[in-house]
Parts: C-alpha cells; sequence; structure tokens
C-alpha cells in the first residue's frame, strides 16, 4: 500500500491509501471511523483493482475540525483526488460518505463513470439529524460524547433501544465512538445543511448502483428508493440478511457487489 497526496482548494492536503492494480476504484469511507474500515472490502478487490480510499478530513487522525464543516469541502476534497486517477473511475462511497460522493459528482460529472452508493443518508423528505441534531450538539458542547452518541445512535441512526444499549455496554465501542464524536456531529450537521431535496441529482445521468440492506433501518431504505427515484440512471441491490455495516460483517459479500459494478460500468 502506498499513499496519495491532493491538494483540495482550500490548500488543505488531502490523503489517499492507494492499494492494488486496474481499473480505478475511488472509496469514500462511513463515519464513525477511517478509511482501514473498508480493509476486508478491499483485500477482495486489489487483485482486479487500483482502490483508492481517501481519508476524509473529520476523521483524521487529530483532525482540528472547523465548524461548520460542509458537503461541498469534501466534495472538492474528492475531486482533487479523483483528478490524480486515470479515466475510468468508478466512485464508491458509503453512509455519509455516499452523500459526500454524490456531491462530488454534482460538482464534476465528468471525472467519473459511474456510482456505487451504499445507504446515502440523504435528507430527500426531511432533514436526517433534525431536533436530535441539535440535542447531541448541545450534549458534545456540555462536554458529554457518550450522551451525543447515544443520541446520535438512538435518534439519528434510528438504532433499536437495545441494541444502543449493547453497544455503549461495551467499553471499547463506547470509547471508539467517543473518539469520533465531534466528527461525527459534524459530519450529521452538514448533511442537514444540505437541506430538504434532492432535485438537483436529476441531472446525473451516470450509471448508478444503490446498495442497501435488508436489515437496515427503514428510513435509510426509504431515502434510497427516493433516490432511486430520482436518478435518471439508477438500480437497487438488496444485500440479504445485512444492515448498514456490511463492510464489517460481509465484506466479501460487499466487495462482490462493488466488483459486478465496476465490471459493468469500468468495461474490464
Amino acid at each position: 500500500m502506498t499513499e496519495l497526496l491532493a491538494s483540495s482548494g482550500d490548500g488543505r492536503p488531502i490523503t489517499a491509501l492507494d492499494d492494488g492494480r486496474g481499473p480505478n476504484l475511488l472509496v469514500v469511507h462511513p463515519g464513525g471511523g477511517d478509511a482501514t474500515t473498508w480493509d476486508g472490502v478491499t483485500r477482495q478487490l486489489t487483485d482486479d483493482f487500483r482502490v483508492v480510499r481517501i481519508l476524509r478530513r473529520v476523521y483524521a487522525p487529530g483532525a482540528d475540525i472547523a465548524l461548520p464543516h460542509s458537503m461541498a469541502i469534501e466534495a472538492a476534497d474528492i475531486v482533487a483526488v479523483a483528478e490524480l486517477l486515470k479515466p475510468p473511475v468508478l466512485l464508491v462511497g458509503h453512509s455519509s460518505g455516499a452523500v459526500a460522493a454524490m456531491e462530488a459528482a454534482l460538482l464534476a460529472p465528468s471525472a467519473f463513470a459511474g456510482l456505487f452508493l451504499y445507504e446515502p443518508p440523504m435528507p430527500t423528505r426531511e432533514l436526517v439529524a433534525g431536533e436530535a441534531g441539535v440535542r447531541a450538539r448541545a450534549a458534545l458542547d456540555a462536554g458529554d460524547p457518550v450522551e451525543a452518541m447515544r443520541i446520535h445512535m438512538h435518534d439519528i441512526v434510528r438504532m433499536p433501544a437495545g441494541a444502543v444499549d449493547a453497544m455503549f455496554a461495551d467499553q471499547r465501542v463506547r470509547a471508539a465512538l467517543s473518539a469520533h464524536a465531534e466528527a461525527l456531529i459534524a459530519d450529521d450537521e452538514a448533511i442537514d445543511a444540505l437541506g430538504v431535496g434532492i432535485d438537483r441529482f436529476a441531472a446525473l445521468g451516470m450509471p448508478t448502483t444503490l446498495i442497501e440492506g435488508d436489515l437496515s433501518p427503514a428510513h435509510l431504505r426509504e431515502r434510497l428508493a427516493d433516490l432511486a427515484a430520482t436518478l435518471p440512471n439508477a438500480r437497487i441491490v438488496t444485500l440479504a440478511g445485512q444492515g448498514h455495516v456490511a463492510h464489517l460483517t460481509a465484506p466479501d459479500t460487499l466487495a462482490d457487489a462493488v466488483r459486478e459494478t465496476a465490471e459493468q460500468v469500468l468495461h474490464t
């Protein structure tokens, strides 16, 4: 593995992890961790593809998060890395990383041959965080990242209360989530700042695969269906027995879905 270094529009250095050889996959990781959370998926793909994973600035170690964070900044970072790659490029985004990927595709549609989007929490009919986001920010500002993350998981992600309680009973998980609380809340706020509505994406004619898990929260599947109805060249693929974290629970299954899309879009 090597590293790529790009410079975004505001002069910020942007790093990406670079693995494998072949047609280009540019991956934008989900919130709550960094690009290494996609290690399991990446290992399944590098024999046939060059997998470049951007290190999102808000989740970089020791990140100094400038507020308000914005998806426009993330989109510019993604495009800056894409400009280092020889076309064609399949842009792969997961969760909030998929929201950033969609904004990047709007910013520079000619940079990407297609999109692979795993459950982007896009505010299609309603905000994603809304009032719960205000409470999460208040908890964080009061010095209680654990409470901020409880609100994020239960009221924004909409995990069942029992599952949230079990998650926070594990001290290591609680510590890991708390470490990323500032970035996650900034992520939520950046998504809500886009406003409700997705009509702007009707101009994106590139082939798009929308991924959902049949065990994922209902609101994520509903938002995905709204995107499928708006994007002119989109299809939905459902991962049986999976939720929002198939990169951890079934990396081989998720990699197979990426591969199938890449072979169509990149003509490998």
